[in-house]
């Protein structure tokens, strides 16, 4: 799990997580509801965090749609949706500017998940390296 902000500046790195782990799983585990993490934040989820607005406080949370069962969005929705990934990519962003390096990017046959955690949070802070201004 990467928390980053719209300036593609990665602000935290989770530990790894292996098989099927669901994201807000791991969210209550690190970040427990109990306390006001985000209170004073704009949060933007994607729909792997389901449920986050009744467990957790924030300024705001924006969250896509999703779409009913047996049933489609209808445009407004879909429309919504559409500006709430454009804002959301800069995460995306972030996460592939750290698979630049290609420790991260090719198959790697590590097993030990405390050094794989370490390579990873290295690769963040290269990453955020180069965002400084020069």
């Amino acid at each position: 799990m990467i928390i980053s902000t719209s300036d593609l500046f990665i602000h935290f790195v989770s530990r790894s997580y292996v098989g099927k782990a669901h994201d807000y799983n791991i969210l209550k585990t690190i970040f427990a509801p109990t306390k006001s993490w985000f209170k004073s934040l704009v949060v933007r989820v994607d729909l792997g965090y389901q449920g986050f607005a009744k467990d957790y406080v924030c300024k705001k949370i924006i969250i896509p749609h999703k779409k009913p069962r047996n049933n489609e969005l209808t445009q407004d929705k879909k429309d919504e949706n559409t500006s709430f990934s454009r804002e959301r990519v800069a995460v995306e962003h972030s996460i592939g500017g750290m698979k630049r390096y290609r420790i991260l990017s090719e198959r790697l046959r590590m097993h030990d998940f405390g050094l794989y955690d370490t390579v990873l949070g290295v690769c963040a802070g290269l990453w955020n390296f180069q965002l400084l201004p020069k």
